[in-house]
């Protein structure tokens, strides 16, 4: 092995984790490659040299790529080659993104580019946190300032045993899919979805993870150790002292003023007026190209001012701006059948937060494909999130989901996943909600659980039991915390923490955490559970109060759908030569018509007459000849042995002649000819599947001839058909 090579490896959860640095990727400000059992990721961490003028934020972009060829597989499309992120993609770099981003010095305006690249997948160790691993290895081992390591693990809850790093098979049958990053003396980041598990045991989850994320560092900073270059001298935006103090002294007691206003428009609108009235006071004191280059100082200083006169009030004096205790949840209203033409909808409103749910039911046709790393499925249930700019009062472009609506919609989605019907024989409906986020402080995705719970049962699904949300924040000052219920945007924007739970009165659905601090103590977790916990009851009592179940009854315009199974090898019947058959019946009966590989045939339409009568159409195609039993046929050949009858579609048997009438019949032709309407029994199958037919001692044998005259001639000169 090459002397620049560095390659460590440690047993975790059963597998080998390697690290190693030195082979690829050299010239990147750092490279890592992760091996976890057979799945593979390049993780590199490359900063530029300068930093970027003119921002206020830190710019960090971590990108999760997946390389189709990891898998064996070639991506689909005309150009057949990987395009735009994938969601899941999207999602694993916006996990990884919010678990390093508060570990960079405040100030630090250089551009960080993280990149994980999944370079081979086993389908079996999922490369989320690997690249976690990675992007904390790389970063550490850079010349980019970073206070870390972290590390993230996976836990699933199987067969009620917690279990670290379950493959991929694992979680089928996992009640919890929870993703935890941490340093070895905090907790970073959670992400969570959950089939109904109880505050204490989603306790023990995360102090389970952390336990193994501890043991993770252990083996990173010894990587680290033997691999770190030496950190370089990078520039660090921070805002004079005296200019501080002098636009601290300016505003605060206006601001303290505009801090007592509820409204966030007309309180936004004063902050705003306040800023300007502040940056205008310079203009006297400094010339055109100072103001101009201090004006972003300025604004900093002015929102520095901002955050700790808002902390100050909540830690000092238990007040919050629009008047709550800290364990308050805001006025909620809950309205359904807002929209008179679509399946099912609602409209919840907390406080300024307002979500308009929309429910449609489809068919199989409407499932969604997902076609990524792993192998290809479909999605019966899925929620779209929509963040128009008007409902934080701003204009702009509309554009695409970003990863902003993409992760709130994820988050909304895994939280109602757990009470969605499973059986097909039940509810065989495809299921999509659309959250149209019409006003926003604060908690929008758990405001789109509340109105997609809501929404669903006013559509009629037979959901288990509905599904709330809320958000909780918190304020860190030293040793001395306090935790708040329903945080509002700038409790939020100006706080530590973003800790969104949602569950049903039996337990948690999903969790997700975010912080702007080094960390959060298993002290403050517990506490955010347990205020979390009673504000999602506050709630579902709300939401219980305007529809207490699922309505009985779907929509009369959502589409009715009946389902039948047919022996697979009938499949082919029901379609016919060029799909002839099958759009024959939905032509007739004015039906959608769905058919699986495994038999399983969907009926769709508004009208239930309509299903029945295509239901009918199909059961006499795929219906068995039954030994006793008489059908309805056509004669479809006349030969001097006797006629063969069509009496189920496709399906033909033989009368001969002695079983024609209940006397000797001496031809065939005088008694039926082609195109006859008949009835017939079943006497008999033989072992090849041929059927005789008789229409002695059947009633009315002959129900229609064909076109002609009844005859009873006996010709010796007449002609058999």
């Amino acid at each position: 092995m090459d002397s620049n090579i560095i390659r460590m490896e440690t047993e975790f959860a059963g597998r080998t984790l390697t690290l190693e640095t030195g082979r690829m990727a050299k010239q990147a400000g750092g490279s890592v490659l992760v091996q976890y059992g057979g799945t593979v990721v390049l993780v590199t961490a490359t900063a530029s040299k300068t930093r970027r003028e003119g921002i206020d934020y830190f710019p960090l972009m971590v990108d999760f790529v997946e390389k189709m060829y990891a898998a064996g597989k070639i991506p689909g499309g005309f150009f057949k080659r990987e395009a735009r992120p994938s969601t899941t993609a999207t999602l694993a770099a916006r996990l990884i993104d919010r678990s390093l981003r508060p570990l960079f010095p405040d100030g630090f305006r250089n551009d960080v580019h993280v990149v994980i690249t999944v370079l081979s997948y086993d389908k079996k160790n999922s490369p989320e946190m690997l690249g976690m691993i990675g992007a904390s290895a790389a970063l550490s081992i850079s010349d980019i300032p970073f206070h870390g390591p972290i590390a993230g693990v996976n836990v699933g809850f199987i067969d009620n045993e917690f279990v670290i790093n379950p493959t991929v098979e694992q979680f089928e049958t996992s009640r919890l899919d929870l993703a935890v990053a941490g340093k070895d003396n905090a907790i970073m980041m959670v992400e969570a979805g959950a089939q109904e598990i109880s505050e204490e045991q989603m306790l023990e989850a995360l102090n389970k993870a952390h336990d193994s994320i501890r043991e993770l560092i252990i083996f990173e900073k010894e990587f680290i150790a033997k691999t770190a270059k030496p950190k370089g001298e990078f520039e660090i935006d921070i805002v004079d002292e005296n200019l501080v103090q002098e636009v601290e002294n300016a505003a605060t007691k206006k601001v303290q003023k505009a801090l007592s206003i509820p409204d966030k428009l007309e309180r936004n609108t004063l902050l705003d007026n306040i800023k300007d009235e502040i940056i205008g006071s310079f203009e006297e004191k400094l010339s055109v190209e100072e103001l101009e280059e201090k004006k972003g100082q300025i604004k900093e200083a002015f929102d520095g001012t901002l955050k700790k006169l808002l902390r100050k009030k909540i830690i000092e004096t238990n007040t919050r701006v629009d008047g709550r205790g800290m364990d308050d949840v805001r006025d909620i209203t809950c309205e359904i059948d807002v929209l008179p033409f679509t399946h099912g909808s609602a409209l919840f409103t907390r406080g300024e937060t307002q979500s308009l749910g929309v429910v449609t039911l489809g068919t199989s046709s409407d499932e969604k494909v997902i076609d990524e790393l792993g192998e290809e499925y479909k999605k019966k249930f899925y929620l779209h999130y929509n963040f128009p700019p008007f409902s934080v009062g701003e204009a702009g472009f509309m554009r695409g989901p970003g990863r902003r609506e993409l992760g709130h919609g994820n988050l909304a989605e895994r939280s109602l996943f757990p009470v969605i019907p499973v059986d097909e024989e039940k509810f065989p409906y495809t299921i999509r909600i659309v959250s149209e986020i019409l006003e926003s402080n604060g908690s929008s995705s758990m405001a789109t659980v509340c109105s997609g719970t809501l929404s669903l049962m006013a559509a009629g699904v037979p959901i288990s039991g509905p599904v709330a949300g809320v958000a909780n924040g918190l304020i860190l000052e030293g040793d001395k915390f306090i935790v708040l219920t329903d945080i509002m945007g700038m409790e939020d924007h100006y706080g530590d923490m973003d800790f969104k739970v949602a569950g049903t009165d039996k337990g948690i659905t999903a969790l997700q955490m975010d912080i702007k601090v080094e960390g959060i103590t298993h002290e403050i977790m517990s506490a955010a559970l347990e205020k979390a916990h009673k504000a999602r009851f506050f709630i579902l009592d709300k939401i219980k109060e305007t529809i207490p179940e699922p309505r009985p009854e779907l929509s009369p315009i959502a589409p009715r759908i009946e389902v039948m199974k047919v022996k697979t090898d009938r499949i082919g019947d029901i379609i016919g030569p060029q799909g002839k058959m099958i759009k024959s019946i939905i032509e007739e009966t004015g039906v959608a018509i769905d058919i699986d590989d495994d038999g399983t045939v969907r009926i769709a339409s508004p009208d239930r007459d309509s299903i029945q009568k295509a239901r009918e159409k199909i059961a006499s195609i795929v219906e068995e000849p039954e030994i006793g039993k008489i059908y309805n046929g056509v004669v479809k050949g006349v030969r001097d042995f006797g006629c063969f009858v069509e009496f189920l579609p496709r399906k033909e048997g033989l009368v001969h002649v002695s079983n024609l009438e209940n006397k000797r019949t001496e031809n065939v032709a005088d008694v039926v000819r082609f195109g006859d309407k008949v009835k017939v029994k079943v006497i008999g199958i033989d072992r090849d599947g041929k059927v005789q037919l008789s229409m002695k001692d059947v009633e009315g044998a002959i129900v229609e001839h064909k076109d002609r005259p009844r005859r009873h001639s006996h010709s010796p000169n007449k002609k058999n058909y």
